[in-house]
């Protein structure tokens, strides 16, 4: 195949029309491109950007939530293990004091006791020396009386003494 010198000049020439057609092409397809595919593009683009950083931004709210919520949940703990050594305390306190008055009103009671049981056994030893009393009065009565009714004789008198020692050692 061979070319014409005419052939290659008019296909290396530049032509105007041509290259105003071709920019002109160029130019409508990109406004087109732009208009229809560019734009909504870069939009797509730019809303997955956003939700990427808002996702980002989420995250690290959420963080800083799961943060404060750690630190309140640690300083609940160290408020609920003071708050439960203060009640073990007090309950401690309390119980030796519950103690204490127990204590207390037992040896009241035992001191009361012991009080009542000496004058109980005070009363009945007055009681007892009084019965004594008069029991050796009776038998001095007795003695004295015989002694008057009778005439005695020195071997009576010694056998009215025993007698009566006899009758004092039995009561």
């Amino acid at each position: 195949m061979v070319l014409a010198a005419g052939d290659v000049t008019d296909f290396l020439s530049i032509n105007l029309t041509t290259i105003i057609a071709t920019w002109l092409n160029l130019l409508i397809l990109t406004l087109v491109l732009k208009h229809f595919l560019f734009d909504k593009v870069n939009k797509v683009m730019d809303d997955r950007k956003n939700e990427v950083a808002q996702t980002y931004k989420d995250a690290d709210e959420a963080k800083e939530n799961a943060k404060k919520l750690e630190a309140e949940y640690a300083e609940r703990i160290s408020g609920a293990k003071e708050e439960s050594a203060q009640i073990i305390q007090a309950a401690t306190k309390k119980a030796q004091l519950h103690s204490d008055e127990i204590i207390s009103d037992a040896k009241r009671e035992a001191k009361g006791i012991t009080e009542q049981a000496r004058a109980e056994i005070e009363r009945e030893k007055k009681i007892a020396v009084n019965q004594i009393k008069d029991d050796i009065t009776d038998i001095a009565f007795s003695a004295a009386q015989a002694v008057i009714e009778k005439d005695l004789d020195t071997k009576d008198n010694e056998r009215l003494i025993e007698q009566f020692i006899d009758s004092v050692g039995e009561v």
